[in-house]
């Protein structure tokens, strides 16, 4: 003979039925994946071109940059930071880096534009090239 279930027992399964609901209740919802964020990467960063006749006059120096990397991975502003002191050299590291190309940078997974800088130094040959001379006579024979 089976005894009937006694009203606590009752209350007791409730109570842990209502427990389990409100629990259930406050689960966290699943979380979505975390998206990394990633920083531009140089694809093609060519060397400028270094202006000969300042290369036969020893004349260097590094002109900074500010560029503007777009979500298509070009650049689509370049502002002087510091200059090199010298109109043609600055000239030429914008010119190149006008035409660098980069993987762009993302957000959530999604490609936005970044700011980053870009120093372009220009070193004077350690060796002065046989082209020097020409200029050298070129230049000679203007005055």
């Amino acid at each position: 003979m089976t005894s009937p279930v006694s009203f606590p027992s009752l209350r007791i399964v409730a109570a842990t039925v209502a427990l389990c609901a409100s629990l259930a209740a406050c689960k966290k919802p699943a979380e979505e994946p975390i998206i990394r964020s990633t920083e531009p990467l140089a694809v093609s960063t060519p060397p400028p071109a270094y202006p000969m006749e300042l290369g036969c006059e020893d004349i260097g120096g590094t002109t900074v940059l500010k560029v503007v990397i777009g979500v298509e991975g070009k650049p689509t502003d370049i502002r002087i930071v510091q200059t090199s002191k010298t109109k043609q050299l600055d000239d030429a590291a914008v010119a190149a880096v006008r035409g660098w190309t980069f993987r762009a940078a993302t957000r959530a997974g999604k490609p936005t534009p970044v700011s980053i800088q870009v120093p372009v130094t220009f070193a004077p040959p350690a060796v002065r090239p046989e082209s020097c001379f020409v200029y050298d006579e070129e230049k000679k024979n203007k005055l």
